[in-house]
């Protein structure tokens, strides 16, 4: 039997049997496979730094092992470097090619260099494939540069391309004999800390049940009703997205085709779009796109206040509390409160995107790094002195306040939108909510922001 009738699917960011064309490829051009995932005991794992990512990166790997045995096969677990372990299990299978998902952040790019660099001293082939966006970040490019810096282009751009076809979801896989499949991780033996009381359940049977749900429910009124925080209208897919549980063409070609299906297909562009930032710019996540000067301010108290949900701006606090609830935060809310930290407060962006990143589940360099920078103003907005007035944006988004009595149970008792300004309540009835004062003025820290970038 030939080397190439074996091979090795060395499982990232796409952790799924559907549209997966590393893994259809593989199972197309060898007669046996090796599904591998292994655990970066230098990161706690390339997804999960977090303890809310490793609990959700657990489930995803249960569900994956299942639908491959399902298929004949297993998934094979190793725990070290993926490219020293991917490169010695090639090796001792006589496997003669590895196939995996093209990423696009800094540390992606250097395992795919030096797997290619350790398996061509083995003559054992790497093919890297596209999964990971809906359009690979290198084929749709400005006729001058090597990326887009602003959105609308790229948008035009992204909808004349001609996407790939949906790889097929292989029925039968087998798997070469005497391979140890390995234990699945525990989240504790990759991330420590405390997950999320209401974190939601990995994998891709969960991801295609919840777009299936949410389709019927959500995606003909998405244009209307996606920036309704209190209604909680999203699909969110995001955590299911970053872990590749779902195809991002998938859903694309899926949602495109039916009512309402535009506006979501554009926010899949967004994740494309920021995607193709980072591949140019690997240096995303601790570099300014654009420095705009800034000397950021240091505040402590006020940096811990922001992250505990104690700002005194009711609309602010209940999405700091929801991200800390549920490990993830509706996208509105993201924008309310990084533009507070940033624009109101002043203080650096990074110390947002580390705090978001401890704690999301579909935290990754791409789009919460990107999504900072874009509000912080040194990303990719065209206005980069933006800023969302936290008032307005809860009197237009939560009118009622639905959203801030669900997730800031102090302002339960205080009725309609008067939740927004609890300032403005009698002395006495504002003393018994047990709710903090404003730890800031808008309106000063706004004259403040804006003198600071003259």
């Amino acid at each position: 039997m030939g080397a190439l009738d074996i091979a090795v699917v060395l499982f990232t960011r796409d952790l799924r049997m559907h549209d997966n064309p590393a893994l259809a490829t593989a199972t197309a051009g060898a007669e046996r496979v090796v599904p591998l995932f292994v655990v970066d005991v230098h990161l706690g794992s390339a997804h999960a730094s977090s303890a809310n990512r490793a609990a959700f990166l657990v489930d995803c790997l249960t569900d994956l092992r299942e639908s491959l045995r399902g298929a004949g096969a297993d998934l094979v677990i190793r725990h070290g470097d993926p490219v020293h372990e991917a490169v010695k299990l090639a090796r001792g299978t006589n496997a003669g090619v590895i196939h995996l998902a093209e990423d696009v952040s800094a540390y992606a790019a250097q395992r795919l260099d030096r797997l290619r660099r350790a398996a061509g001293r083995e003559r054992i082939e790497v093919h890297a494939h596209p999964g990971v966006t809906v359009v690979p970040p290198g084929e749709v490019a400005p006729s001058i540069g090597d990326h887009f810096k602003v959105f609308t282009p790229y948008h035009r751009a992204w909808q004349h391309r001609r996407w790939r076809k949906l790889a097929a979801r292989p029925r039968k896989l087998v798997l070469p004999g005497g391979i140890a499949a390995g234990r699945l991780p525990s989240a504790s033996s990759i991330a420590k800390g405390t997950t999320s009381p209401q974190l939601p359940r990995g994998g891709e049977h969960e991801a295609r049940k919840q777009y299936q749900a949410w389709r019927q429910r959500g995606l003909t009124g998405y244009a209307d009703s996606h920036d309704d925080i209190a209604g909680d209208a999203t699909s969110r897919l995001s955590p299911y997205l970053h872990f590749g549980c779902v195809s991002p063409l998938e859903l694309a070609r899926d949602a495109g085709d039916r009512q309402g299906g535009e506006p979501f297909v554009r926010q899949l562009c967004w994740r494309d779009f920021h995607h193709q930032v980072v591949a140019a710019f690997p240096a995303m996540g601790r570099d300014d796109y654009r420095s705009r000067g800034d000397c950021w301010r240091t505040d402590d108290e006020e940096l811990r206040a922001w992250k505990e949900g104690h700002t005194g701006y009711p609309i602010v606090d209940a999405g700091m509390r929801q991200l800390a609830a549920e490990g993830w935060m509706h996208n509105r809310a993201r924008l309310i409160t990084s533009s507070f930290l940033v624009k109101d407060l002043y203080l650096d962006w990074r110390l947002g995107a580390e705090h978001f990143f401890d704690l999301l589940v579909d935290g990754d360099v791409a789009n919460n790094n990107g999504n900072w920078q874009w509000v912080a103003g040194t990303g990719n907005d065209t206005r980069p002195n933006r800023v969302f007035n936290p008032l307005r944006q809860a009197e237009r988004f939560d009118p009622v306040g639905e959203y801030v009595r669900r997730y800031v149970p102090e302002l339960a008792g205080v009725k309609g939108g008067a939740v927004h300004r609890p300032w403005d309540l009698p002395d006495d009835e504002r003393h018994e909510l047990h709710y903090p004062d404003r730890i800031v003025d808008h309106g000063e820290a706004t004259a403040r922001f804006r003198s600071a970038r003259a």
